[in-house]
């Protein structure tokens, strides 16, 4: 009998808790938290277990297929290359490089496989249409990181372990465990923050964070723009403001006292939901705590104002001296630094065909999706590839996209499923899974609210049949480039071992080696001031009023003088809602993050059940201008009256989906009712909070 410990990160979202996995015979025998991993001290969640779950699936694919008219069947790796290649090149040729569309699921940037070398493989393509998650989640805050201080990705952390006020705002990281925020354990680090001072959440939910803050407020889904300008507008009203140490390094503190005036606590107060004494209150007790950080994530992201609220949360963090400074919003210093000089991004370089879309970063929004497949004319995407997403259930309007992927010329899929989506691709090359792989977590160790660096072997090793995700990349790179592509390295593990040692602690010694010699990972200490130094706008300061998110308070300042009566044929606002067993629709072949009580429902507040005849457990029909869904009511005081949520990535009862347990689950996908032309118009970014529905009896 052989057994053996392996030690990982687990890459199933952001928190990337330290694990100990141990393996008997080559069968894992089970996975708890890693005690002495720096960041995650122990902390585990249940969707740890899906890693074993993905490895052992008897759904997932291992060897290419093709879909045929009989069905689907396995073929060689060199048929699934060839056939790939050939069937982009002919669409190419046909109708121009346009006609090729790209989408890019989340699960690409949990890999360093795929973070690493599908950009090579997208340069291959050479195509305007690259799409990805990205504008169905946090465009917003990359784009205002490039305006505000230089670089997309240079993003600031709210320093959880030292603030004594937190701010949240449209975010459940007790589920969640931190978005764009690494907090793995928050549960804790919230309890430790209380016993400092006070955690006040805004939510149109009493969310599982909620219940556990010290304080919750109702706000009305799209709204939390208003709730901070009148806070902002607090600021200076009550002569509040201060920039501390970066009072030098900053500009245009005027255009931003200007362009608040008019958004007062009392203006607003109707709108939002939150009386002015409230509002008033909780910018005091922030400007008095000794240390305060305000966070917002994917509810104020999602909605058509998220530009502005991520504009606004980091004012509230800079104006109150609560920037670059222990306790408040901070940035770290990663030991593979990829936010560089050289890759700060860029934008608008060319528009979208059909609406005229701007480009951000590479990438049009995700909401052009479906108009670029289905409107006639040069640039017409005729085939697409997607790299590990589902598009059909996590973009909007999700049925019209599963139409429009069906007439499609040429479709490839790199996917170790055959899912929502990738059942209409005509080929699926499948990676291995997290298991079989070694990983760096190039992303979201440089969004940790504490300097670690982590490096996790392969558990187990593939078999000679399987590719990894960078094999695959470099084989088409190499293939549509006719043989002229040479990667920086053979192997992803080659290029951290360089950035690791060119990286900021590489003079004391940090290397590849290093990190294999001591599995469960090396403390590099906590966040540190870095600006202003590490700034990448050209005049070194930070740009408090950027032109274009000043323009766009024109578009909310009509919101001041909109009824709040609501949308007659659609009188109901939907949300949507983490789940701590769910994180992406690809998680829901795992029987025990499934199994249980039905979580895929419509959370409907009493009032409104009663408004509109609905009981507890019924089957409703759920309408937006989309439309229609039929799912289970579930009532709850934790929603706000007018309001309802259905959770995100359910929906698996598609005709020809391989996946057995989550068919078995199947749930209904809210993007079913979420629009294409309901967007944040700054950022492109898809809103998906506060669609107008409306509920009735099925």
């Amino acid at each position: 009998m052989s057994t053996r410990t392996h030690y990982r990160a687990c890459n199933l979202c952001e928190a990337i808790c330290g694990l100990v996995i141990e393996v008997e015979n080559e069968q894992v025998t089970s996975i708890r938290g890693d005690k002495d991993d720096p960041l995650s001290r122990g902390h585990i969640c249940p969707k740890a277990v899906a890693l074993q779950d993905l490895y052992e699936d008897p759904d997932r694919l291992k060897h290419p297929v093709r879909r045929t008219d009989d069905g689907w069947e396995e073929i060689s790796w060199e048929e699934a290359y060839t056939a790939v290649v050939t069937g982009l090149q002919k669409v190419e040729k046909d109708h121009g490089r346009s006609a090729i569309g790209i989408y890019l699921g989340n699960p690409n940037i949990h890999n360093y496989g795929s973070a690493l070398y599908l950009p090579d493989f997208i340069r291959s393509i050479k195509t305007p249409n690259t799409f990805s998650a990205t504008s169905a989640d946090q465009l917003p805050h990359h784009l205002v990181a490039y305006w505000m201080f230089g670089h997309y990705f240079f993003l600031p952390v709210a320093d959880v372990d030292r603030t004594s006020f937190m701010l949240i705002l449209g975010a459940n990281p007790l589920v969640s465990n931190g978005s764009l925020m690494t907090a793995p354990g928050f549960g804790k680090k919230m309890r430790a923050i209380q016993e400092r001072g006070k955690v006040v959440v805004i939510d149109p939910r009493y969310s599982e964070t909620a219940a556990k803050a010290d304080e919750h407020h109702f706000i009305r889904p799209g709204t939390d723009a208003l709730l901070l300008l009148a806070m902002v507008h607090t600021l200076f009203a009550k002569e509040w403001v201060t920039l501390g140490h970066l009072e030098t390094h900053s500009k245009n503190l005027e255009e931003v006292a200007v362009a608040v005036k008019k958004f007062s606590p009392t203006v607003v107060e109707g709108l939002t939901g939150i009386s002015a004494a409230v509002i008033e209150r909780i910018t005091q007790e922030f400007v008095d705590a000794e240390s305060a950080v305000c966070y917002g994530r994917m509810g104020v992201s999602t909605q058509e104002f998220g530009g502005l609220c991520l504009w606004l949360v980091n004012l509230m963090n800079l104006l109150t001296g609560n920037f670059d400074k222990a306790g408040g919003a901070m940035f770290t210093s990663p030991a593979m630094d990829t936010v560089l000089p050289n890759r700060k991004g860029n934008i608008d370089r060319w528009r979208s065909r059909v609406s005229g879309y701007p480009e951000r970063f590479g990438e049009l929004p995700v909401a052009a999706m479906i108009e670029e497949m289905t409107t006639p004319g040069a640039g017409q995407i005729k085939a697409f590839v997607t790299s590990a997403g589902n598009p059909v259930l996590s973009t909007p309007d999700g049925q019209s996209l599963d139409e429009a992927l069906a007439a499609l010329e040429f479709m490839v899929s790199i996917d170790i499923y055959i899912n929502e989506t990738t059942r209409h691709a005509n080929i699926i090359l499948p990676p291995t899974s997290g298991l079989e792989t070694s990983n760096y977590d190039v992303s979201f160790q440089t969004l940790a609210v504490r300097n670690t660096a982590k490096f996790s072997e392969a558990c187990f090793e593939k078999t000679p049949e399987q590719r990894h995700d960078y094999e695959i990349f470099q084989e088409l790179a190499r293939r549509l480039r006719h043989g002229d592509y040479q990667p920086l390295a053979e192997k992803p593990e080659q290029m951290v071992d360089f950035a690791l040692q060119m990286g900021a602690y590489g003079k004391t010694g940090l290397s590849l080696q290093q990190l294999k010699d001591q599995p469960s990972g090396v403390d590099l200490g906590p966040l540190q001031p870095v600006l202003p130094e590490r700034l990448f706008t050209e005049d070194q300061k930070i740009d408090l009023a950027p032109k274009a998110l000043l323009e766009d308070l024109e578009r909310i300042a009509k919101k001041l003088t909109v009824s709040t009566s609501g949308n007659a044929e659609f009188p109901l606002q939907l949300i949507g809602r983490r789940q701590l067993r769910s994180n992406n629709s690809w998680m829901h072949n795992s029987e025990r993050l499934v199994k249980g009580g039905e979580r895929c429902t419509l959370l409907i507040h009493p009032e409104d059940a009663e408004k509109y005849d609905v009981e507890d457990g019924q089957l409703v029909m759920v309408k937006s201008t989309a439309g229609t869904i039929s799912i289970k009511a579930e009532i709850k005081k934790e929603m706000m009256p007018g309001v309802v949520s259905i959770p995100h990535g359910w929906g698996h009862a598609r005709s020809g989906v391989k996946m057995k347990v989550a068919q078995a689950h199947p749930g209904v996908s809210i993007n079913d009712l979420t629009l294409p032309g309901f967007v944040d118009e700054l950022s492109g970014n898809a809103a998906f909070s506060g669609v107008p529905v409306s509920v009735q009896k099925g």
